[in-house]
């Protein structure tokens, strides 16, 4: 089995000793599985079968160079938010016509590079963004390749901030106005409108809603259809959630049941936009303990090297990632806080976890933190951003250093 084993005090990956990385990297330090990536992109292309479809990996999940480049060479293609996102796809040797764009806020520099390049298909959120899209393309001479995001007014049932498809939320032109806005769109002499698309939000878990979704946004896609317009594909984003708790997740073949069920009858081209689901159990943060505080009562404080600057997630969303010792310990188990080190209250990893008392310089791992972890650390506090290691063929590479002093001051005077 690719991907990560976990023993009584210490952890592999792949077969690679997790603490032997850490002691030769140092921490905080992310380390991903090379095999268990390209397994679970493997098994969402499989499972979608015969359907023609395609798989646009969400950078937005983790963008580290090395790991797009993994999943390209596994033939995958990209899902970008930001220009930032297609310049990482395309040093990763990604075709520009197999990036999607996608982006609530898209610049006016961004949409003039991706028309430039020639994406595959920008996702438009708005009648207004399509309207700037068609001046681009038109004053260049081509057509730019579009799609409109469609929101269908479905609420997912996921924590709020990264629900998506909701009435009140940001995302898309909503489901009622739509159709208007592609068959003005569909005219316009700077766009080939190929595509609509729709995602209602992250760590989706519910099959209900993604049914739901794919056959709202199949249905209006074939309304499109009859009216006329020459459309290539239905995307139905990603979302897809993953057992962070160890309970048994949504199995990938039902989720890509239900949409190639919704999608297949159309005859068009089904698109998806996965992220978490591939890389996050694929990854873990390593951290050092460096302080044990007593608390009042039986309850102590284990201060980590690694905290919200590296992990945001548990201070932005209240997530509960598992933790796991790499250094064995043994005596009776004691409730810890496990912390980070700024000087933040929210700054926590996990609170309330019961585990023997830890000592200083004793190694904590943090599972399935493929996903939004190291896309989302940051410099605060002055922290240097941490290394990343990919196991591969039985060793392991650092696909990012440690960033340095210098690196964080060097775009300052």
């Amino acid at each position: 089995m690719s991907g990560f084993t976990f023993s009584s005090g210490g952890a592999t990956c792949d077969g690679v000793d997790a603490a032997a990385v850490a002691a030769a990297e140092g921490t905080p330090l992310y380390v991903y599985s090379a095999a268990l990536v390209v397994d679970r992109y493997r098994a969402l292309d499989a499972a979608l079968g015969a359907c023609p479809h395609r798989v646009h990996y969400a950078l937005k999940a983790n963008s580290t160079l090395g790991l797009v480049r993994l999943l390209r060479s596994a033939g995958s293609a990209v899902d970008a938010n930001s220009g930032g996102e297609i310049a990482v796809a395309l040093r990763a040797g990604v075709d520009p016509v197999d990036v999607v764009f996608t982006g609530v806020g898209k610049t006016a520099a961004e949409l003039e590079d991706a028309v430039r390049i020639g994406v595959g298909v920008i996702n438009a959120e708005s009648a207004g963004e399509l309207a700037r899209i068609d001046r681009i393309a038109t004053a260049r001479g081509v057509r730019a390749r579009v799609a409109l995001r469609i929101n269908p007014g479905i609420e997912a049932d996921s924590h709020p901030g990264i629900v998506t498809g909701g009435a009140r939320h940001k995302f898309g032109v909503p489901i009622e106005d739509a159709g208007a806005v592609c068959r003005d769109a569909a005219g316009w002499s700077g766009l080939d409108l190929v595509g609509v698309h729709a995602h209602v939000g992250s760590q989706l878990t519910n099959l209900d809603e993604v049914a739901r979704t794919a056959s709202t946004i199949a249905r209006f896609a074939q309304e499109l259809r009859a009216a006329g317009l020459a459309l290539e594909h239905v995307d139905l984003g990603g979302g897809l959630g993953i057992s962070y708790d160890g309970t048994p997740a949504l199995p990938v073949e039902e989720y890509a049941r239900v949409l190639v069920e919704a999608v297949a009858p159309t005859g068009l081209t089904l698109l998806v936009e996965p992220g978490r689901w591939i890389v996050g159990p694929a990854g873990v943060l390593i951290a050092t303990v460096v302080d044990v505080k007593p608390q009042r009562g039986s309850r102590y404080f284990v201060v980590l090297d690694a905290g919200m600057s590296e992990l945001l997630r548990p201070a932005l969303y209240g997530a509960r990632h598992r933790l796991e010792r790499l250094t064995p310990r043994s005596g009776p188990e004691v409730t810890c806080d496990v912390v980070g080190p700024i000087c933040e209250t929210t700054d926590v990893i996990r609170l309330g976890q019961s585990m023997p008392l830890p000592e200083v310089g004793d190694l904590l791992l943090v599972r399935d933190a493929g996903a939004y972890g190291a896309a989302m650390a940051s410099n605060y506090n002055r922290r240097a951003l941490p290394a990343e290691a990919l196991v591969e063929g039985g060793g392991w590479r650092l696909i990012r250093r440690r960033q340095t002093v210098d690196d964080l001051l060097a775009c300052e005077s």
